[in-house]
């Protein structure tokens, strides 16, 4: 099979998934991203490939092989039995595994995703891959019906923030804390500026002033 430029473009920002992917599930887990490019050497990017010994270059394996083969004679539908499945690999380990077709230009299927949870890790790995989240604090995330649920919930959290802030001046506090909804993105989400407005009693052209000068200052 022959990639185009955009096909590679989307196999390429899949291998950045794979990284992002296997940082948050953890060792447990194998990830391989392949390319139908080169079946023989199909594998371009794996995490945590010492559970099988595969690195890059390794080529398909006989179950994706066998996907491909299935989707072409019975259509895309015929996948969905690759997507969640229990296995047994060659040293007889249980896996859990996922077979995720990936299509490029033209709905082609272009490469493959495979996930493998190696059930038999020892128990305290599989703990650490459910609780260690890199020694960091757990971060409070607000999840919001809507996008105006969620701008009122961050102008809250801000204005709690800043107004008993006593260090800064009664005068600037507004400026301030547009400065603090701005550093949090809420101006990226659309029609953020009139419901910030209304929800500080300030026009919308105050907003924008803010937003200059706050801009302005950055690039100082």
């Amino acid at each position: 099979m022959k990639l185009t430029k955009t096909d590679r473009l989307i196999l390429d920002s899949y291998s950045q998934m794979v990284e992002y992917l296997s940082a948050y599930l953890g060792t447990v887990y194998e990830i391989s991203l392949h390319s139908l490019e080169d079946l023989d050497h199909s594998v371009i990017k794996i995490m945590n490939g010492y559970h099988s010994g595969r690195t890059a270059g390794a080529p398909l394996t006989d179950l994706a092989l066998n996907m491909l083969k299935r989707i072409s004679d019975q259509g895309l539908s015929s996948a969905n039995t690759y997507i969640s499945y229990n296995a047994v690999n060659s040293m007889g380990e249980r896996l859990k595994s996922s077979t995720i077709p990936i299509f490029g230009e033209n709905r082609r299927i272009i490469g493959i995703l495979c996930i493998n949870m190696y059930l038999d890790s020892p128990l305290s790995e599989i703990l650490e891959t459910l609780t260690d989240t890199n020694g960091g604090e757990p971060q409070q995330e607000y999840f919001a019906k809507d996008t105006s649920d969620s701008i009122h919930r961050l102008i809250n959290d801000a204005r709690n923030q800043i107004m008993y802030n006593n260090s800064i001046a009664p005068v600037n506090k507004n400026k301030e804390l547009i400065r603090l909804l701005h550093e949090r993105g809420v101006f990226q989400i659309k029609n953020a500026i009139p419901q910030v407005a209304d929800a500080l009693g300030i026009s919308k052209n105050t907003v924008y002033m803010h937003l200059r000068n706050i801009t302005n200052e950055d690039e100082k």
